[in-house]
């Protein structure tokens, strides 16, 4: 397929999304956990590559660092399928279960992309960015926000850069210096949210905080984290 015809077609409105979200939402899992994992780039080296070299390639064939698979011919390699791969760049549209490259998260979902298999569009991560259930979340960021209609109907959550006494939703990764403080049941959509604060002597921590170094958990209230009890932190 000449590749900007297939950039059209990923392209396109997207429509009737939300019947296939189900169906999409498992998609997306197994790509993340069985093969759809980060592939071996630094986040430095995740930089937009504009040129459109790539190649086709059998089913089964690995995919190299950096690429990810942007097309699907069923009749390729004589009836066994083939794939075709190519560096990923900022926006490009990609293929169920292609590899996620470092530096990158999935922002979108096309249920009739990639020849019917499904398409998702890789961009480069930043502070705000919208992605949808099952992408990775990058280092340094924590999710502080969900939508449940985004990404088609298969949820959304909002990656931000944490700052003291940042509100996150559950499940969001604690940056290394942060401890956990307080807890909303309601919060984030309803998904629950927790408050994270950068570590100092004094703070009420809530259960399973991390504790950075040069600290220690001292003191134990039933009362701490709205409820939940907690420690206070003090220096190692």
């Amino acid at each position: 397929m000449i590749l900007r015809q297939l950039w059209k077609r990923l392209a396109a409105p997207v429509v009737g999304r939300g019947a296939g979200a189900v169906a999409a939402a498992v998609a997306l899992v197994a790509a993340v956990a069985l093969g759809g994992t980060v592939s071996g780039m630094s986040v430095a080296e995740a930089k937009p590559a504009w040129g459109f070299a790539g190649k086709w390639a059998c089913s089964g064939q690995p995919v190299a660092a950096g690429n990810v698979i942007t097309d699907h011919d069923p009749a390729g390699c004589g009836g066994w399928g083939s794939w075709y791969q190519q560096p990923a760049k900022d926006g490009i549209w990609t293929c169920s279960g292609s590899p996620v490259v470092a530096g990158y998260v999935i922002t979108d979902h096309l249920t009739s992309g990639c020849r019917g298999m499904g398409a998702w569009r890789h961009n480069l991560a930043h502070d705000g960015i919208w992605t949808c259930s099952g992408s990775p979340v990058v280092p340094g960021y924590v999710i502080s926000n969900h939508l449940r209609a985004g990404c088609g109907g298969i949820g959304a959550w909002q990656h931000t850069h944490p700052h003291d006494g940042i509100w996150t939703c559950s499940g969001s990764p604690v940056v290394a210096g942060y401890v956990i403080t307080g807890h909303i049941t309601a919060g984030c959509d309803g998904a629950g949210a927790w408050r994270h604060n950068t570590a100092r002597a004094g703070l009420w921590t809530c259960p399973g905080s991390p504790v950075p170094a040069g600290f220690r958990s001292t003191l134990y209230n039933a009362g701490a984290c709205d409820g939940l009890g907690g420690w206070v932190l003090a220096r190692a």
